[in-house]
């Protein structure tokens, strides 16, 4: 029993200090607003987690795309940076060019 509770803590403790410190920001978001900011902000952080937590599983272009990519802070960067200058046509366009899959569209 003992393990089963170290081993949920681990995985706790691990969760939460992605969501502190790998670009998440969680903690920053207490105290904003009067009433129920906070906890709007919070939940919304909770599921991009949980949605960037599944792809990271499941997608197998995500997983080509953040592979170059060492952190998902890295990876959301290249992709402010390629959007910045160019127009993708479609999600999967975008995530092959950061896999290095797929040329860059043509800037407009």
């Amino acid at each position: 029993m003992a393990a089963a509770g170290r081993a949920r803590w681990k995985i706790e403790n691990e969760a939460f200090n992605a969501l502190k410190t790998k670009g998440y920001n969680l903690d920053d978001n207490f105290g904003h607003g009067n009433k129920h900011l906070a906890s709007v902000l919070a939940t919304l952080n909770l599921l991009v987690f949980a949605c960037h937590t599944v792809c990271d599983l499941a997608d197998t272009a995500w997983k080509a795309a953040r592979r170059p990519q060492v952190t998902r802070r890295g990876f959301f960067h290249t992709i402010v940076a390629l959007t910045t200058y160019l127009v993708f046509p479609s999600w999967d366009h975008l995530l092959g060019t950061i896999a290095f899959a797929r040329p860059p569209p043509l800037a407009p």
